[in-house]
């Protein structure tokens, strides 16, 4: 069995130029597949294309965003996103739900074409779903969007077990309360003894393992930024009896790398 995570970031980098975020995460042949950042749109739906390519699950739609389509002028940097994005704020993809939009992103905007759609998180996979549910996790303070976690049940050849997806806030919003929320999810009745959780925790390994005890890391390997990532900050957590025989991660041209594990 082989579990992939990979943020899509909406399908586009940075400046809202489109990626092949989704088709390399597809490209590993997946049997879970954790999305953090999906996208559905008028003119792209990252639903219909992963149930196409033959998976069922859950989207859990988190917010109403806008992608760049087209910017003006034409941007032809080789870099991912501006070098003044941190601190400018997101050229490519907004989510303005809960907070306002800063005076940079309002000038930027007025130069650019967006595609309105829905901003979420999706579960999916080849293998039966015995129950699929989804935890509200609240918003914290700080953060444009709120959280959950899919929690799913699914029938392995030796009995069932709980695949859990996250998207993760950020150690600067308050992260610290996210995990507190998310522990309570799975100490649940609606996660199995032998689980796994997936997704972008938007925290280092030593904060994952400090927050999350219990729960050990399946696959090491750096996720972020792209193109030269130096942190993982996905992961693919087990409990139980797991044997893990490989992993790594991927390039597709989004923000973080595609991380996979590999499962007998």
């Amino acid at each position: 069995m082989r579990v992939v995570t990979s943020n899509l970031h909406a399908g586009v980098d940075g400046w809202g130029r489109p990626t092949a975020a989704l088709t390399t995460a597809l490209s590993l042949t997946p049997d879970v597949l954790v999305l953090p950042e999906m996208w559905r749109g008028d003119d792209g739906d990252d639903v219909a294309v992963v149930e196409a390519a033959g998976y069922h699950g859950h989207f859990a739609p988190l917010s109403p965003a806008q992608r760049v389509t087209s910017t003006t002028p034409a941007i032809q940097s080789r870099s991912w996103q501006p070098r003044s994005a941190h601190l400018t704020g997101e050229r490519g993809l907004y989510y303005g739900e809960h907070r306002s939009f800063t005076t940079f992103q309002k000038r930027t905007r007025s130069r650019q074409r967006f595609e309105s759609g829905i901003w979420g998180l999706g579960l999916y996979t080849r293998l039966p779903i015995v129950r699929i549910d989804q935890f509200d996790l609240g918003r914290l303070w700080r953060e444009r969007v709120s959280r959950v976690a899919i929690v799913a049940t699914l029938q392995g050849p030796d009995g069932d077990f709980t695949v859990v997806a996250v998207h993760g806030a950020h150690l600067s919003h308050g992260s610290p309360l996210w995990f507190a929320r998310l522990r309570r999810v799975l100490r649940s009745d609606a996660v199995q003894p032998r689980a796994i959780v997936a997704g972008d925790f938007n925290a280092w390994s030593p904060i994952v393992r400090t927050l999350l005890p219990g729960w050990g890391h399946a696959v090491r390997a750096r996720t972020w930024p792209r193109p030269r990532p130096h942190s993982q900050i996905d992961h693919i957590l087990t409990r139980g009896s797991w044997a893990v025989t490989g992993g790594g991660a991927r390039d597709g041209g989004s923000d973080h790398l595609a991380l996979y594990a590999d499962f007998t």
